[in-house]
């Protein structure tokens, strides 16, 4: 076999000690220790090696607009009226401008792939479609992009959006989306999104439910439809905020309906943390549905970023692992079988809802790898370490060295950061 590439002394899920992970054109060789060739190398020195991150629900088309908008309520309806208005003024450069720097921090972070809803009506335009359009094929050597044309505002009180959906889809969308707690007709418009779903054979993904009240829900209505359309294992749905609302014997049987129809569900904890519960006082509610327990039900979950400074969400670096982290806060989650079914909602579970296979550090699979500086998954969530290097498709994508310090005095102590231990080595007097 031809080998292009190594990366020597990483550790993997499953594997107690480091390995080598060939390369070969663009694809896995070889995963085994000390391997033999004479190849250029990379020595991860025992971080620990993945796939890369997934970003199953981002918008990057209205990421960084927050100093043009008016903040003053934190409510979700304010941000949708501040997004609204400021989107009538997006230019093509302008999405594209903003919408790269955000790319460009989610592949530093170790984000190999995404998901993006792109607003598509009569006051946008296609102006943002055709910016992420461009800006998909530009960084096609870093990261695949997934490109929803999705309804924001609405589709029976909004006319001219359905058609624009249609056209999108036929100029290169991936999948279509609806938001039908902004529309008058919630039901209609769920099945006007599934209509233009299956003339197109694409997914659905709809942003559902963003409130804490268990009346009223849509999810029912979704459900059905995707059992009547034999659309199972094509449909994500995202915040879903009512569920966390419920007790544990209202959850269960949601979710194995859920599991049963083969719908994935996406958790955004920093949106959800700052929109929902706004009319509390004290005691607020945290607002975010436990995916961990419906993926114990069966339920495919992944955690998202959503939104990146902007009215939904003013703060954000696009670090997949700090959101996971805050997800793992938020449900008190601190074991390392929980903290690996985090790392997983970020990984293998958000390859299954993007319906990827092969994603995996496997011989044959595309050479997709990042190293995090951790020992283990559970550790890379709990330090949200940082990422150190990448490839995608066998091709370098980033290098971050690790920081350095420079101390002016001797320490009392002297010791070592083991990266493949993640405990501190060696420690002496000096």
């Amino acid at each position: 076999m031809a080998i292009d590439f190594v990366i020597r002394n990483a550790r993997m899920a499953g594997l107690t000690e480091p390995t080598d992970i060939a390369f070969d054109t663009g694809r896995i060789a070889a995963i085994a220790p000390r391997f033999v060739c004479d190849a250029p190398h990379h020595d991860a020195g025992g971080r620990f090696a993945c796939a890369g991150l997934i970003e199953t629900h981002i918008h990057l088309d209205k990421a960084g607009i927050i100093s043009r908008c008016n903040l003053c309520t934190g409510t979700l309806a304010e941000a949708i009226s501040e997004t609204s208005r400021a989107k009538a003024a997006f230019t093509e450069e302008d999405v594209y401008v903003r919408a790269a720097a955000v790319v460009e921090k989610a592949i530093l972070n170790g984000t190999t792939r995404l998901r993006t809803f792109v607003e598509i009506d009569p006051r946008v335009g296609f102006r943002s479609f055709e910016a992420i359009k461009h800006l998909k094929a530009d960084y096609i050597s870093l990261i695949d992009i997934e490109i929803c044309a999705f309804a924001q505002e609405g589709l029976t009180n909004d006319p001219g959006t359905e058609a624009m959906l249609e056209q999108a889809l036929k100029a290169g969308a991936d999948l279509v989306g609806g938001c039908p707690y902004t529309d008058p007709e919630p039901a209609e418009h769920i099945r006007c999104i599934f209509d233009l779903a299956m003339r197109n054979d694409v997914a659905v993904d709809f942003h559902l439910d963003f409130d804490l009240d268990p009346a009223g829900s849509n999810l029912p209505v979704v459900i059905a439809e995707t059992v009547a359309r034999r659309y199972q294992g094509r449909v994500s749905v995202g915040h879903v905020t009512k569920l966390s609302a419920l007790p544990p014997e209202e959850l269960e049987p949601i979710g194995r309906r859920l599991a049963e129809a083969g719908i994935a569900l996406t958790v955004l904890p920093s949106t959800d943390l700052f929109l929902t519960g706004r009319n509390a006082t004290h005691l607020v509610p945290r607002g975010v549905t436990p995916a961990h327990r419906l993926a114990a039900l069966g339920v495919v979950t992944t955690i998202s970023t959503n939104n990146v400074l902007n009215p939904f969400t003013p703060f954000g670096d696009v670090n997949l692992l700090r959101m996971a982290n805050l997800y793992a806060n938020v449900a008190q989650i601190g074991t390392a079988d929980g903290l690996d079914g985090v790392f997983a909602m970020i990984t293998t579970q958000a390859a299954t809802l993007l319906g990827r296979k092969g994603y995996d550090i496997a011989i044959g699979s595309a050479a997709d790898i990042v190293l995090f500086d951790a020992p283990s998954a559970a550790d890379a969530v709990a330090t949200i370490a940082p990422a150190s290097a990448g490839w995608k498709n066998g091709r370098r994508s980033f290098l971050r060295p690790r920081p350095q310090l420079f101390l002016a005095l001797q320490l009392h102590f002297s010791f070592e950061m083991s990266s493949s231990s993640g405990r501190l080595m060696g420690a002496s007097p000096a």
